[in-house]
């Protein structure tokens, strides 16, 4: 083909933390042959938007040592990737208010501690004792893990992708994917803003638009993005250390590096589809429940309040490997809303199925598209 742009043996679609992460696991494999395409800027999409946290409980095996293993990569991230992204491992207390749940949150902390996780259980009184700032009342029971954390994503999609280049990939922003070019069921080229690029292999770390971008290969994959809200306030001194969640109660706030509290809740109501607006009703619905439970917000003003997209799989775990009907093409979707925290293992380990055709870390097959062909799929409890 004569106006072929240039030939990669990695086309990455989607410059969010996945495409970036997965773009500098290649390279240290020795796979340089790399280019990532974002149709936006870096960190634009669900990235971009999301809390930031970093936790490792779950109520799945598989989801605990998953989560396990970004957290190690993300205790070196400023020794191996060159980045300070504000990585503070203040704990996630989790607080339920919910019965069925509560026995729900004893049930997963066996499961996390088996995985070698320290995770503590602490009842209304502990949590009073240790956080006179927080209002009890209604807590059942509340599950603490001081290696949880919180780190700044722009930083992180940053890093991975300064990273990347340096050993030698290329990232091509404000370039949309317009066409997959498949050959006798096997990915040969890309289509885009920018012109035609060959390769052998694409990945899908589109985020939101996984579905769009899956069908551009005649690929299906069983995911809807539905918006999420934040806002954040005026700063006030750090004294928050933590990230506060509750799923029964449906809320998460962490006080960030420069003290503001970011802060957000799901919607039950809320309509799949790409929509960045922002709602009255949401600011008026999180202040006044999280007034109640953190009294010390009840002055702050709030002063940034935004939207991004969860991108939802069926069962609420992420969708990761080869499509079967096309050889070639990968994907990493389907977080649902918890991109950012395992997107190293979750890098780390496509990666390593790209280059060696397996995983040596952390076993991800369990994720693939295949498992929604078995009625028995276990679904992950822990999400807001």
């Amino acid at each position: 083909m004569s106006d072929v742009n240039g030939t990669y043996d990695v086309c990455i679609i989607g410059g969010g933390i996945t495409g970036t992460a997965l773009a500098y696991s290649l390279c240290k494999l020795g796979e340089t042959s790399v280019a990532v395409f974002e149709k936006s800027y870096l960190s634009s999409g669900s990235t971009g938007r999301c809390g930031g946290g970093i936790r490792q409980q779950w109520s799945t095996k598989n989801n605990v040592r998953l989560a396990m293993r970004s957290v190690k990569l993300f205790e070196n991230f400023e020794e191996d990737v060159g980045m300070d992204i504000e990585y503070y491992q203040g704990g996630y207390l989790m607080l339920s208010y919910d019965e069925e749940e509560a026995e729900q949150f004893e049930k997963n902390v066996e499961i996390q501690r088996e995985e070698g996780l320290d995770v503590e259980i602490l009842t209304p009184k502990q949590v009073s004792e240790r956080y006179p700032y927080i209002n009890t009342q209604d807590l059942i029971v509340a599950t603490f893990c001081q290696t949880d954390g919180h780190a700044n994503p722009h930083k992180a999609v940053i890093g991975y992708a300064q990273a990347a280049k340096r050993m030698g990939a290329d990232i091509y922003t404000h370039t949309e994917v317009l066409g997959v070019d498949v050959e006798n069921g096997k990915v040969v080229g890309i289509q885009t803003t920018r012109g035609y690029f060959k390769c052998n292999v694409v990945v899908n770390a589109s985020g939101p638009w996984s579905r769009q971008v899956a069908e551009l290969a005649g690929v299906e994959l069983p995911t809807e993005s539905y918006r999420h809200q934040i806002f954040v306030t005026e700063p006030l001194e750090n004294f928050f250390p933590m990230m506060a969640i509750s799923f029964a109660g449906n809320f998460y706030m962490r006080q960030a590096h420069h003290g503001q509290f970011i802060m957000g809740q799901g919607d039950k109501d809320e309509k799949p589809g790409i929509n960045y607006n922002v709602t009255f009703k949401f600011e008026k619905e999180l202040a006044e429940k999280m007034v109640g439970i953190f009294p010390f917000l009840k002055n702050l003003r709030i002063m940034r309040h935004w939207s991004g997209m969860y991108n939802m799989s069926p069962d609420a775990q992420p969708i990761i490997g080869q499509s079967d009907k096309v050889k070639g093409y990968f994907y990493a979707v389907g977080y649902s809303g918890h991109g950012f925290m395992v997107a190293p293992a979750v890098s780390e380990a496509l990666s390593e199925l790209i280059v060696f055709g397996k995983t040596l870390h952390t076993d991800v097959s369990y994720l693939n598209v295949d498992r929604f062909s078995n009625e028995d799929v276990e679904k992950e409890k822990n999400v807001v």
